[in-house]
């Protein structure tokens, strides 16, 4: 969790609310949490003050995309559900042993 009243006061920072509402991040604080533009950061009102945290989201992967990404290793050969099936794992199994 990120609290800038707490990360600011050690370097003796202050920042400006600007006409428009917004704040510029010091640039050391942007460069040590991963911040650039466009980041996005969640606000909370607490008592004595605001919290910022950093928002990181993970882009979403069409599982389209995904397929043929998980081989077999003896022979390289994309999988399908039914190799992953317990039965037909148990019945591959069963087949392998002499």
């Amino acid at each position: 969790m990120l609290c800038v009243k707490y990360l600011l006061e050690p370097a003796m920072s202050t920042v400006t609310l600007s006409s428009k509402g917004q704040i510029a991040l010091p640039v050391e604080l942007r460069k040590r949490l991963g911040l650039a533009t466009g980041s996005r950061l969640e606000i909370t009102e607490e008592a004595g003050g605001l919290l910022l945290k950093p928002v990181h989201t993970i882009a979403p992967v069409a599982l389209e995309g995904l397929s043929g990404m998980v081989k077999a290793q003896a022979t390289g050969k994309p999988r399908s559900l039914d190799d992953f099936d317990a039965a037909s794992l148990l019945a591959h199994r069963d087949r392998s042993q002499p």
